[in-house]
């Protein structure tokens, strides 16, 4: 993907990646983002580690359209996470970016139980 442009502001897209990654690390219950399943793989094809799972859209009204796969803690609510994790990055991408987020779709690849 090119430059984010926003009001005469352009934003290289693994910069809005990366908050995406780090506000969604930081919801309680995560415990990590992108699936571990596919992390080696994309390692080798040389992804940067903040943008594993996630995906970045801008809509014609120039609000951003985020996917975000993450891998869970057993014990936690799901709907809750989700819930979290959307709040999370709205509220991150518009503080820091200060662009509205449109939509963050969340995906659940997995849940991960305590050893």
């Amino acid at each position: 993907m090119s430059e984010l442009n926003f009001d005469g502001m352009a934003v290289a897209p693994g910069v809005v990646e990366t908050i995406v990654s780090l506000a969604t690390n930081e919801v309680e219950g995560v415990a990590a983002v992108g699936s571990s399943a596919v992390n080696p793989i994309r390692s080798v094809l040389g992804s940067k580690p903040s943008a594993q799972g996630v995906e970045v859209s801008v809509g014609e009204d120039s609000k951003l359209t985020i996917s975000v796969r993450v891998e869970v803690l057993y014990g936690y609510a799901l709907p809750d996470i989700a819930a979290n994790i959307r709040k999370a990055i709205a509220d991150a991408v518009k503080s820091q970016v200060g662009v509205s987020v449109n939509a963050v779709d969340v995906y659940i690849d997995a849940i991960q139980f305590a050893r």
